[in-house]
C-alpha cells in the first residue's frame, strides 16, 4: 500500500487548504476495511493526532485543537481521504501525514497505524 498526500501550502491566517491522502495498491473494498487518519508534525516536535474516521466513513475523532474548524472524510470508492481545513491559525503550521490503521476502528495513536504517506507542508502566515 502506498499513500500520497497532497494539497499543502502557504496560506494566511484565517484562510483554508484542502489536503487529500490517495491510496494505491487498495481497491475501493479493501480500502474502506480500514480506519485513516492525519496527523501533523511541527519542528521539534512530535508527530500528534489530527483526525481519524471509520473505514464507512461514518465514525469520526478530531483532536480538540483542530475540532470544528476541520473536517475529515472519504470517498472509498476513489479510495482517498481529505482533510479541510478552515480558519486556519499560525499553530497549524506542520507536516501533514496520512495514515491508514491496522483495523476498521479509528485510532489516535501512531502505533495504530500501519501505512504512512510522504506528508505535506502546511504553512499558515500571521
Amino acid at each position: 500500500v502506498q499513500l500520497q498526500a497532497s494539497g499543502g501550502g502557504l496560506v494566511q491566517a484565517g484562510g483554508s487548504l484542502r489536503l487529500s491522502c490517495a491510496a494505491s495498491g487498495r481497491t475501493y473494498i479493501t480500502f474502506s476495511r480500514y480506519a485513516m487518519g492525519w496527523f501533523r508534525q511541527a519542528p521539534g516536535k512530535e508527530r500528534e493526532f489530527v483526525a481519524a474516521i471509520s473505514g464507512s466513513g461514518g465514525v469520526t475523532y478530531y483532536a480538540d485543537s483542530v475540532k470544528d474548524r476541520f473536517t475529515i472524510s472519504r470517498d472509498n470508492a476513489k479510495s482517498t481521504m481529505y482533510l479541510q481545513m478552515n480558519t486556519l491559525k499560525p499553530e497549524d503550521t506542520a507536516v501533514y501525514y496520512c495514515a491508514e490503521a491496522r483495523g476498521v476502528v479509528p485510532a489516535v495513536k501512531t502505533l495504530d497505524y500501519n501505512y504512512w504517506g510522504q506528508g505535506t507542508q502546511v504553512t499558515v502566515s500571521s
